[in-house]
């Protein structure tokens, strides 16, 4: 058995010296296959998953051995965190090394639907040179309002506010003396206030059951008139059919999606939209982000496996278990 299994597509230089000093087996594809999962993981005393693995009690159960699961990501949806609590388990996650990437997608994903860049492309790639067609707007004075104001959503703003925007902010863990929102010169608003404000709106909650379906049809209502709504959190927050209502009846100028309740989802109505912009989660799928999500994910596990704390950990930084058995 080894000492590390890799259940996704993980891979590199920090792959690379973790296998120089342990046992590590790497399969792409095992996610696909629960039971299989199960059963190759029975003896080994760390697993490193991104968000496609689905790491459950029953999961956890089956590796009487394991010691960290390492979360190259900074979501956490996918890991059950009282199971691996409860036994023992240390979970280490990569809670700001893809900000940058991430926040660099919305910006563009503003820039695009503003300017009606894809759209634009596609046209003239056609043969046409359409210019009274994409009359778009500038940035420069809108406001914008972030929904979720952890580090992603600070770098998104702070990029923002180099354009000339004014931004507004709503997190309920935050207070009104937070001192990076005074740094961004930032509101702290309820969600309605800022819906029904915000020119563009840009959403980086994480996937809970307070915030499942938090976009639906009366908050996409409350936006203001010709807004545009990007989300590259996770795709359970938004009623995708009702996001589709709202832009087929004009209430909405755009929306960016990079993620999906569904990943992959079956082509639908979304697709068949002019002014929506569809990505395949690749808001954190850049060489550097991917470079320091994976050196600290591998860097974390080798602590644990040594015996010392995690860096990383979302819970308890040290196994209950003895690091030796």
């Amino acid at each position: 058995m080894p000492d590390i299994l890799i259940s996704e597509n993980i891979q590199g230089a920090a792959v690379d010296a973790l296998s120089a000093r342990f046992s590590v087996e790497c399969l792409p594809d095992l996610w696909k296959s629960p039971a299989q999962l199960a059963e190759s993981i029975r003896g080994c005393r760390a697993l490193i998953v991104r968000n496609q693995t689905q790491v459950t009690a029953a999961l956890l159960a089956a590796a009487p051995e394991l010691l960290v699961v390492g979360r190259a990501g900074v979501g956490l949806d996918n890991v059950d965190l009282k199971a691996a609590a409860q036994a023992g388990i240390v979970i280490s996650s990569t809670p700001d090394q893809n900000a940058i990437s991430v926040a660099e997608l919305a910006i563009g994903f503003m820039v695009s639907l503003a300017r009606f860049i894809p759209a634009a492309s596609q046209d003239t790639a056609s043969g046409h040179w359409s210019r009274n067609k994409f009359i778009g707007v500038e940035l420069y004075g809108k406001t914008l309002g972030i929904v979720g104001a952890g580090k992603i959503g600070y770098l998104t703003a702070s990029r923002a506010r180099s354009f000339g925007m004014k931004v507004l902010a709503y997190d309920p863990f935050l207070s009104q003396d937070n001192v990076l929102l005074s740094e961004l010169e930032a509101e702290l608003v309820s969600l309605d206030e800022l819906l029904s404000h915000s020119d563009f709106v840009s959403c980086h909650l994480p996937a809970t059951p307070q915030t499942a379906n938090i976009f639906n049809a009366a908050r996409f209502a409350a936006m203001k008139p010709h807004s545009y709504f990007i989300n590259t959190s996770r795709g359970s927050v938004v009623a995708e059919s009702d996001l589709v209502a709202t832009l087929k009846s004009g209430h909405l100028s755009g929306a960016a999606l990079d993620v999906r309740a569904s990943e992959p989802p079956a082509a639908g109505e979304l697709e068949s939209l002019p002014n929506v912009i569809l990505t395949p989660h690749i808001a954190a799928f850049t060489s550097e982000a991917q470079s320091r999500v994976n050196r600290a994910i591998c860097e974390d596990v080798a602590r644990v496996l040594d015996g010392q704390p995690a860096l990383n950990a979302v819970h308890a930084a040290v196994p209950r278990k003895p690091a030796a058995q």
